[in-house]
């Protein structure tokens, strides 16, 4: 597929035509002549970090708290900070509150052992974002999608430099393996660029790390004499720390693909480091969550449109494509901030006339 088509194909839409169809019932609360059991109403939600990704704070936070307020929730969202320890010391003191439903991004497999204390109170668990034995549902983008995005995103950018995607020298920059979303990201990339010939020249242990990717990157390409004509970039800190590399090298004309539209990734985007990448709504993700919350409470059955292999319900939220003509429209959504994409420079390039060309305002 030619990059200008699949550019259009994923171009923003409004947030109302990719929410998913609501459950039964709607994100109404119960309704009752009694007083609600309060720890039925309260709603206990742990985020893994603030390193693998700016959005868990920027965003999760922020739509989380919004929509479960507004269902009627009262909410606690705890964040674990990276340790695997922290995690559990948290949802101890949010069961030992009380919770009606728990919302949970697993973090090094953390949140299989809650969620087994949690439905041993009879406590309905959502995985959030990420994967794990032992959940209700699962609520995330389509992540596979994800991928074969991304590996789209390296073919185009190949073809854009006239390069063979069968004789290419393309990396695999991976995430985390602990995170159960890395090896779909993996799937769907794969599936994409091996169909065209693409052969990975090197793929160093995943992380979600900026600065590690940029080490374990700089040494697989001195591994291979300095040849690199792609990069498939699990999300956008990894593509940051590439991207470190190939401008310390002079390396201009690499394909690199990303996810999480985020501040770096959008700059790199305009810039023309990075080819696109995969940007993902929060809200629409919080919204759904909210949505499923509510109806788990109410007794009723969410509708879900997938399943993982352990036969848990998947309900998947589409992603969409963002290369530089779809910046402003990350920036109209609200989930970027044009005075942040646009200042200063990057290696020489006025980020103020990459906006100006691309109608970043």
């Amino acid at each position: 597929m030619k990059k200008s088509s699949l550019l259009a194909a994923a171009a923003l839409s409004s947030a109302a035509a990719l929410l998913l169809a609501g459950c039964a019932g709607g994100t109404q609360t119960p309704t009752s002549s009694e007083e609600p059991d309060a720890e039925a109403q309260r709603a206990c939600v742990i985020l893994p970090d603030a390193a693998s990704s700016p959005r868990w704070e920027n965003f999760d936070r922020k739509y989380l708290q919004e929509g479960l307020e507004g269902a009627g929730f009262d909410v606690d969202i705890q964040n674990a900070q990276g340790d695997a320890s922290k995690y559990a010391t948290l949802a101890d003191q949010q069961l030992t509150q009380g919770c009606g439903v728990m919302l949970l991004v697993d973090y090094n497999g953390a949140a299989k052992g809650v969620a087994t204390k949690a439905k041993g109170q009879g406590i309905p668990v959502i995985a959030y974002d990420r994967p794990f034995t032992g959940a209700d549902y699962y609520v995330s983008f389509d992540n596979v999608e994800v991928g074969r995005m991304e590996g789209q995103t390296v073919l185009d950018g190949l073809e854009a430099a006239g390069k063979d995607p069968s004789t290419a020298q393309v990396f695999y920059m991976g995430g985390d393996p602990t995170d159960g979303n890395a090896a779909m990201f993996r799937s769907g990339a794969v599936e994409v660029m091996e169909a065209a010939g693409v052969k990975a020249v090197a793929e160093p242990k995943g992380v979600w790390d900026g600065g590690v990717s940029q080490t374990n990157f700089e040494q697989a390409l001195t591994a291979n004499d300095g040849k690199v004509d792609g990069v498939w970039a699990a999300n956008d800190t990894n593509a940051d720390g590439v991207i470190k590399v190939l401008q310390d090298k002079g390396l201009t004309g690499v394909a690199v693909s990303g996810q999480d539209a985020n501040l770096e990734g959008l700059r790199n985007i305009l810039a023309g480091w990075q080819t696109a990448t995969v940007y993902k709504p929060v809200k629409l993700e919080a919204d759904k969550a909210v949505e499923v919350a509510v109806a788990l409470l109410n007794g009723e059955t969410p509708t879900a449109d997938q399943e993982l292999e352990d036969g848990t319900p998947y309900i998947a939220v589409t992603p969409q494509l963002v290369g530089p003509e779809q910046v402003k429209d990350v920036v109209a959504a609200g989930d970027a901030s044009a005075s942040e994409i646009c200042s200063g420079e990057i290696d020489g390039v006025s980020m103020a006339d990459k906006c100006a060309e691309f109608g970043v305002e």
